[in-house]
């Protein structure tokens, strides 16, 4: 008889055989979801707020290019990051899940940037637009904490004008009339009329108000979301304050500049060498990661450095 057999005492008939396969397959499926799913305490007894690995899933199919249902345009999800690891592991395969279901063509961007500068979200951003490629035609500007969970949120080309998804009634966190950002989708041709972000905004946040008055000064009409009924439990937001402290220290004239339009920077003169580029799959999910080395003149913005 087979080994397994012999661990059991006795003849066993097909039917308990049976029951025991069952139990013992309701049990791996019980101990896969406790272990990898993004719920409860994170390993060690500490719930730190963060999400765990997530579980595989099936990757839903590439569409054919023939496929009229998918629609002609392809979306790059630009993700600025640094150092967030378990963050990124529940993002990317999400994401990837959550456009296919609604036939978005898309292709996820993670901007790593990783010189010894303060984070640049901003520049990370046009980093990004330049390198997404000729073949994607809209861009997200998306922020790696914040997944969308309602199913009926937009994230189709924003031929009328930007589309701020993570709109102030709907973002757990920022509710002021003027912000834009978490999730804001631009037709590359209006991101070019904006001349991008300003890429004097180093270490944590303005830069998104700055741009704000960018799409103003480009005649352009910000739109965002209508019929959702689900509030301020529209996203999740994975970052957790206490255990990852932001960046929000000002430095020499900074307190002063951070309110101030950029009328000259942005794309045009964004500073930045890709140290490498890399296609992997988190979860079954693709995605590009470019690592980026990004340049700062001192004697411009001194801020970009603690030193």
């Amino acid at each position: 008889s087979p080994p397994l057999l012999r661990l059991f005492p006795g003849r066993l008939s097909a039917f308990p055989l049976f029951l025991l396969a069952l139990l013992l397959g309701f049990a791996s499926l019980l101990w896969l979801q406790l272990s990898c799913s993004g719920e409860g305490p994170a390993p060690g007894g500490q719930d730190r707020g963060v999400p765990r690995q997530p579980c595989p899933a099936p990757a839903p199919p590439q569409p054919p290019e023939e496929e009229p249902s998918w629609g002609p345009h392809r979306l790059a999800l630009l993700v600025p990051f640094r150092e967030r690891f378990e963050e990124l592991l529940a993002f990317v395969p999400y994401m990837h899940r959550f456009l296919g279901k609604k036939r978005i063509r898309h292709h996820i961007f993670i901007l790593n940037q990783v010189d010894h500068f303060r984070f640049n979200r901003a520049s990370l951003i046009n980093v990004g637009f330049l390198e997404s490629g000729n073949d994607t035609d809209y861009i997200a500007m998306h922020d790696v904490d914040l997944l969308p969970l309602n199913e009926h949120l937009d994230y189709s080309f924003p031929e009328a004008g930007p589309f701020h998804v993570a709109s102030p009634e709907l973002h757990p966190l920022y509710h002021y009339k003027t912000y834009v950002g978490g999730i804001l989708l631009l037709t590359k041709q209006h991101y070019e009329l904006c001349n991008g972000m300003s890429n004097r905004f180093w270490g944590w946040g303005r830069e998104d108000d700055e741009f704000y008055r960018r799409i103003k000064g480009a005649g352009l009409q910000l739109r965002r979301p209508s019929g959702i009924t689900t509030g301020y439990e529209t996203f999740q937001h994975l970052h957790d304050p206490a255990w990852r402290k932001r960046d929000q220290k000002r430095i020499a004239a900074q307190k002063q500049e951070q309110f101030k339009v950029d009328r000259e920077g942005g794309l045009n003169n964004v500073r930045y060498r890709i140290e490498s580029r890399t296609d992997l799959s988190v979860a079954g999910a693709p995605c590009t990661v470019l690592n980026i080395l990004l340049d700062c003149d001192t004697n411009e913005t001194p801020w970009c450095t603690f030193g």
